[in-house]
């Protein structure tokens, strides 16, 4: 087994294999940053827009009920076999365009869920409609969904593994081509079990960041 072991892991797999993990990495945060922002635009329109941009918070609900109803490896497909350009640039824009809308849902739920009464507090201080947004809504709303946030962006950095599907040379790509030259079962099992693992460190020192962070917060 140790030496099955050592024909696997060689630095010259391993190095490749890791070199996919970084790739899965930077993908990940990309397509969590822009997502993130389009989220909270497409959350703000659809929580406020009314009057004559009545319009525009109604093709907001379409966005995000249209994409978040259905699967986010149909977009990757799609996008991958209709727009040409960087494989890297066109896997961010397509985990993004899917993952905006779930961003959306996540920030209105917090939106939601701030007293309107904060807005008239701050008006009667002088504060004008997006500088209560800026300094009072948003800050509150983003302490709100932190959990939800992190369960996002945890669902965000396994599903870069669905770039494998349009050969991206992200962590599983990677980890498959090296088990390609694997015609043991063991092997297999144990390459797998190196992936499960990487994932599992990742997400869960994400989730501990996130904990202890609030812990932070609720002792401030």
């Amino acid at each position: 087994m140790l030496t099955l072991f050592h024909q696997i892991f060689t630095p010259a797999n391993t190095g490749f294999m890791l070199k996919g993990l970084g790739m899965t990495i930077v993908i990940a945060v990309l397509a969590i940053l822009i997502s993130m922002f389009f989220g909270t635009i497409l959350a703000l329109i659809r929580t406020y827009a009314s009057g004559r941009f009545k319009w525009a918070a109604s093709l907001v609900a379409v966005y995000t009920e249209f994409f978040r109803c259905t699967p986010n490896l149909l977009w990757i497909l799609w996008i991958y076999f209709t727009v040409k350009g960087n494989k890297i640039a066109v896997s961010v824009f397509a985990i993004s365009l899917f993952t905006s809308a779930v961003m959306a849902e996540i920030v209105r739920g917090g939106l939601n869920s701030i007293s309107k009464g904060q807005f008239e507090a701050a008006q009667s201080q002088g504060f004008s409609f997006i500088q209560t947004l800026w300094y009072i809504i948003l800050p509150q709303t983003y302490r709100k969904i932190i959990p939800a946030l992190l369960s996002q962006v945890i669902t965000v950095i396994k599903d870069t593994s669905f770039l494998k599907m349009v050969d991206v040379a992200e962590f599983m790509r990677n980890c498959a081509v090296v088990m390609g030259s694997i015609y043991d079962v063991h092997g297999m099992i144990m390459l797998i079990g190196f992936e499960a693992l990487c994932y599992f460190v990742i997400c869960f020192a994400l989730s501990c960041i996130v904990r202890s962070y609030q812990k932070t917060i609720v002792t401030a």
